[in-house]
């Protein structure tokens, strides 16, 4: 053909029309921020394997989210960095562990410019690593470690949490968090499952900020990355149990199962940008290998695009950012 007619390249001749025939566009207020807060320190710490990511004090907590909300983002995720550990993870439920006193500080910190949410898991409170309590032979006891997340949720929701991360991979975590809140009078409290979460070889560097004490995997409850239709599965069992928000992670390399989720869903699917995903961009960038801010852009703008409605991301303060100067 000499002459074609379909020229899908018309829609791509200026960055106007470009952006008129966007199928997908970035907002600030898609964005989460997962934020760590240390227990014991009054400055914040950098954090090495990911550059530009820190662990915070209180006080630095509290600008921090001053900032995210001024940058329009959606919310921040917070987690937990306790000075002691136990078999148990106390910590997670003392009204004054470290958790639950940030959640309080940034709750009236944010006021309603934000959600302040909270991860619920037990991995960051118990001295051997593992999202549960174990048995006297060294296996997750799924049963068991639902009773601690009853308790866990309580604390977490008299502290003020919106919206609970229910990150620990048991099987019927949600209906037991579901009934829990409900008999305490917190039916308003939301949650979001954290339903296809892989064992991931990209969670490195959150182990690093969360100063992780696990030895060995946690391939028995967290879902084999061989495995698609059984993200699927497990989004609809959270959905059944009374999930309000479920998510895949990590984002990046599980696209295919985001996708699938979020044509199944009738509740907001979201996705996590995870550590490893953050470090590797920002170290090629470092060797100055990739542009940074158009591989940070894409790499969010591909998981929005696969079906997450809110990404969780280290760079979600700065990417609003960077979307506030391009509307101006």
């Amino acid at each position: 053909m000499d002459n074609p007619v379909i020229r899908p390249r018309r829609l791509r001749t200026s960055p106007a029309l470009r952006r008129l025939a966007s199928e997908t566009r970035l907002n600030p207020a898609d964005l989460v921020l997962p934020l760590f807060v240390r227990e014991g320190i009054t400055e914040p710490v950098p954090i090495q394997s990911m550059p530009g990511v820190s662990q915070h004090s209180i006080d630095s907590a509290r600008r921090l989210v001053t900032e995210a909300a001024e940058a329009g983002i959606g919310g921040v995720m917070l987690f937990g960095v306790p000075e002691v550990r136990d078999a148990i993870g106390s910590g997670a439920t003392d009204p004054d562990g470290i958790l639950n006193v940030a959640t309080r500080a940034l709750v009236a910190e944010a006021g309603d410019a934000l959600v302040v949410q909270t991860d619920l898991c037990l991995d960051e409170f118990t001295d051997h690593g593992h999202c549960g309590v174990l048995t006297q032979d060294g296996r997750v006891d799924n049963d068991a470690t639902l009773e601690r997340y009853r308790d866990m949720a309580r604390a977490q929701a008299a502290s003020g949490s919106q919206l609970l991360g229910l990150s620990g991979m048991m099987d019927g975590q949600v209906a037991a968090v579901r009934e829990a809140l409900d008999g305490d009078g917190y039916q308003d409290t939301a949650l979001l499952a954290y339903s296809a979460k892989y064992a991931s070889a990209y969670y490195g560097p959150f182990r690093d900020a969360v100063e992780s004490t696990l030895e060995g995997d946690r391939r028995t409850y967290q879902l084999n990355p061989a495995n698609r239709r059984e993200g699927v599965r497990e989004a609809l069992i959270d959905i059944a149990e009374g999930a309000d928000v479920v998510m895949v992670k990590p984002a990046g390399s599980y696209l295919d199962v985001l996708a699938d989720v979020a044509a199944i869903s009738d509740i907001p699917v979201w996705a996590y940008q995870v550590s490893g995903e953050y470090a590797m961009i920002e170290a090629a960038a470092a060797h100055q290998w990739i542009d940074r801010r158009r591989a940070v852009e894409e790499s969010v703008l591909s998981i929005r695009r696969a079906g997450a409605a809110v990404v969780l991301t280290y760079w979600a303060v700065e990417l609003a950012n960077w979307l506030t100067e391009k509307r101006s």
